[in-house]
């Protein structure tokens, strides 16, 4: 009756008109879901997951600063799933980063002034994020080893080095935390500029972005790390060591991986636990994969799933709602968003004369 044919590519309008049409569809969904088995107003219910994301300015700042930390980790993610490294170690380079900034406050904090702290901080949360991120690709590029599974075996290992550093450092002795570090001298607490705390982690990232974006679409790095990912043996052919570029790449990615642990150890949270990461290495993955891998597009694919998260908290604490159902809205949502990618990539194409073929074959 029917058959399964891959579509030329679509113009961008299209594809996001067909984007937008699967959110609304499961917004609808979602909202015979919560008729059904809340007996709530589906639209007061909508209004309610508005307001827990941009209710208030602090919520909103809050939102802000959420979002950019997991567009950082899916910039970060972006090159290496490009070149088709599939980079799952974004949590270890994430905490291995936060500990030497940890390190650095905990250690030199009433040795060095933050005019030198800092940058060293800054300097070594790179270094260590770097160094976690190209062990794999070492091994990837000399041995072809499995990627996936070393960089997530390497989240492990980077979490217990955390928690053994934790009970080190845990303050009072036997809590098991670190607490909030060197909370009465600020020593390597990130300077506060604009009208929030987490304004310069927002304008670091929003950089981060656009260059980002020209490194991968413009400069001769990018133009590499695509031939990469789409035949190794055609860049060996016109001379590129596809060795150097996959340890170059993962250099990087570690690198801005270890950036977002600084952000959020001398940034934010001041202090370090083995859950900082809170996850965005694994989440990062689904937002690269939704933006296609396009720096710009992941703001967009971010904002979604960040304000699903929130929204979510909201509804279930002020209609005391089991916390799942806010996650089933969420999942329905995104379902639709992933369906939507196979007609943007696929049509179905229906055979007219199907009927009298077969008469015939009978």
């Amino acid at each position: 009756m029917f058959h399964l044919s891959k579509r030329k590519a679509l113009p961008w309008y299209h594809a996001w008109a067909i984007r937008l049409a699967a959110i609304v569809l499961a917004l609808a969904v979602c909202a015979v879901v919560t008729t059904i088995f809340t007996g709530l107003n589906p639209f007061k219910v909508y209004g309610t997951m508005w307001f827990g994301a941009f209710g208030t300015a602090r919520k909103t700042w809050v939102l802000l600063q959420e979002l950019a930390m997991l567009l950082g980790v899916s910039l970060a993610l972006t090159p290496a799933f490009r070149m088709k490294f599939w980079n799952l170690g974004g949590e270890g380079q994430i905490l291995m980063g936060g500990l030497a900034s940890a390190a650095c406050m905990i250690v030199l904090g009433d040795k060095l002034p933050n005019g030198v702290l800092v940058p060293l901080m800054i300097v070594l949360s790179l270094l260590f994020g770097a160094v976690w991120a190209v062990i794999p690709a070492i091994f990837k590029a000399r041995w072809n080893t499995n990627e996936t599974l070393f960089t997530l075996m390497m989240n492990y290992v980077a979490t217990q080095i955390v928690a053994y550093f934790v009970i080190i450092w845990e303050v009072p002795k036997g809590s098991g935390t670190i607490g909030i570090i060197n909370q009465s001298t600020e020593a390597g607490w990130l300077p506060q500029i604009g009208p929030s705390k987490y304004f310069l982690n927002i304008l670091i990232i929003a950089i981060m972005t656009v260059v980002m974006h020209v490194y991968m679409k413009y400069s001769k790095h990018g133009y590499e790390i695509s031939v990469v990912g789409e035949s190794q043996n055609t860049e060996r052919y016109v001379g590129i060591k596809v060795e150097k570029v996959i340890v170059r790449t993962l250099l990087l990615s570690g690198a801005i991986c270890g950036l977002i642990g600084l952000l959020l150890v001398g940034g934010t949270d001041h202090t370090i636990t083995t859950t900082i990461a809170g996850g965005r290495g694994f989440t990062a993955v689904m937002v690269a994969w939704l933006a296609k891998f396009q720096p710009v597009a992941m703001v967009a694919a971010s904002l979604l799933l960040v304000f699903l998260g929130k929204g979510a908290q909201e509804i279930s604490s002020a209609y005391q709602l089991n916390p799942a159902f806010g996650d089933i809205l969420t999942g329905i949502i995104l379902f639709f968003i992933i369906g939507s990618e196979f007609f943007i990539n696929y049509q179905l194409k229906f055979r007219r004369n199907a009927g009298k073929e077969g008469e015939g074959n009978v």
